[in-house]
């Protein structure tokens, strides 16, 4: 890997309204839960959880001129990251509600600031970050089509500056919306691709997880398949395939749960570790994920 140690995460932030629903989803009706609200956003979730490791981290994103953006890059500012984080006026703080039950969690999100990247504000970061190894790509940022640009121009600079990539795949729906063909497209060449099972089958089709990620690498040199309680594959080029089992946790809020995933194999591949030891490092973060309530790593 890159001799340059920090990595550059690029995407959203997020305010979340977390509802652990107590029982089933009374529509039209109340339905008890437990509800914080806590930072979030793939992106900065991932950089929160890099930060924890002890890695150097810089996020880039977006908030609105507001009281929300100010308190999202002020708590990860405190626990580590360097936000490259640019203020939008006019524009609110990107917002998700999620519903977390059954192990699942539904999210109805408000984009907001974060669809003012930009591919400029991509280019100031990375020219203030030299010593940055490795480009993260939160996949909303291309999944938009009013950040897509800067979603290209960080894997386009990633790689005229010498830097490794990789892109977590974000949602099955949005995936669908823009179709297969140009999502492969967009991310072709990255270094390390992370779907979970639903994006593997928009982007493969209904084959087993190994199957799905042999699909992708024609596009990404290294495919990771998140499969939740059922662990993980990863699959490259060189026809390497490794399997992780899912640690076995009380789950309490899958929320985030990709995020720390992410991080752990990024900071145990970055540093050498083989697939099957990355892929053991994720699983680790992802159980302590599940464990708590809410996206980020706790102090």
């Amino acid at each position: 890997m890159n001799h340059r140690s920090r990595i550059l995460v690029v995407g959203d932030v997020i305010t979340d309204v977390v509802a652990v629903l107590a029982g089933p989803l009374a529509t039209g009706s109340d339905t008890a839960a437990e509800i914080r609200f806590s930072g979030g956003g793939q992106a900065a979730n991932t950089a929160a959880w890099i930060a924890a490791q002890g890695v150097d981290v810089t996020l880039v994103g977006a908030v609105g001129d507001d009281e929300a953006g100010r308190d999202r890059v002020a708590e990860l500012t405190r626990i580590g990251v360097d936000c490259a984080v640019e203020r939008h006026e006019g524009y609110p703080t990107g917002t998700v509600v999620v519903l977390a039950a059954d192990r699942e969690r539904t999210m109805v999100s408000q984009r907001g600031a974060n669809l003012r990247l930009t591919a400029a504000h991509v280019d100031r970061a990375l020219a203030g970050a030299p010593d940055a190894g490795h480009l993260h790509l939160s996949a909303y940022t291309l999944l938009d089509a009013a950040s897509r640009g800067a979603g290209l121009r960080a894997l386009a600079a990633a790689r005229e500056r010498g830097l490794t990539t990789s892109v977590d795949a974000a949602s099955a729906a949005p995936l669908r919306r823009v179709g297969a063909a140009a999502f492969l497209t967009w991310v072709r060449d990255v270094d390390l691709l992370l779907v979970n099972t639903d994006e593997a089958t928009v982007l493969a089709g209904g084959m087993d997880p190994a199957a799905q990620a042999r699909a992708l690498s024609a596009a990404a040199r290294r495919v990771v398949v998140k499969q939740g309680a059922a662990g993980a594959v990863w699959v490259d080029r060189d026809a390497t395939v490794s399997v992780a089992a899912a640690r076995r946790v009380a789950v309490v809020d899958v929320t985030g749960a990709g995020d720390a995933f992410a991080a752990g194999l990024l900071t145990a591949w970055l540093t050498g570790a083989d697939p099957r030891a990355a892929l053991d490092r994720a699983a680790d973060l992802g159980a302590t994920a599940v464990a708590t309530v809410g996206a980020r790593p706790t102090p």
